[in-house]
């Protein structure tokens, strides 16, 4: 199988089912940017190891799940693509829940950076957040699974999280914001 089909040469791609849409269509800028945040993940997940290591590459197993269902062209509900199921954001709620309870509570907003692993996690957290406006505005126009939204809003709340365990786990302490 080749990897240059020039099929997109014109500006054009397919979804799930073969429906071809520009590149530009708010359906590819989701879900490519969601392929964005798998990437950042490979990163944070290339910088841990053990048990965070595996949570990881669970999270972009998902992702890629994520990525399916919104290439899946919605006038062909027969499709079969896999779906994000409530397990899935339980996951990142029990992750989020464990590393909390060895942080210092938070009593202000926390500048991006103090470790290069957070400040990783701190770039996938904003990479996630873009994806879910691009979701946003997809599920503006058409339908959306109903766990995808949940599940990335999630995912940003534990990214948020990651970069301040990270911090922790090296020695330092969260850099607050504070207005001069």
């Amino acid at each position: 199988m080749k990897v240059y089909t020039k099929t997109g040469d014109a500006g054009k791609t397919a979804l799930l089912g073969g429906t071809r849409v520009s590149k530009g269509h708010i359906r590819i800028e989701a879900y490519g940017t969601v392929d964005e945040l798998n990437s950042w993940l490979g990163v944070l997940a290339d910088h841990s190891s053990g048990p965070r290591h595996q949570l990881l590459t669970t999270i972009q197993r998902r992702l890629f799940t994520i990525g399916s269902e919104l290439a899946a062209d919605p006038a062909k509900p027969r499709l079969k693509v896999p779906h994000i199921k409530e397990a899935d954001i339980n996951l990142l709620e029990l992750a989020i829940d464990e590393m909390e309870a060895t942080l210092p509570p938070l009593k202000a907003f926390v500048l991006p950076g103090g470790h290069p692993s957070a400040s990783f996690a701190h770039v996938a957290r904003t990479v996630c957040r873009r994806a879910e406006r691009c979701i946003v505005v997809l599920a503006e126009q058409e339908e959306v699974p109903e766990q995808v939204l949940p599940y990335i809003n999630r995912l940003s709340d534990f990214l948020f999280v990651l970069s301040r365990a990270l911090v922790h786990e090296a020695g330092g302490q969260d850099v607050e914001w504070h207005a001069d």
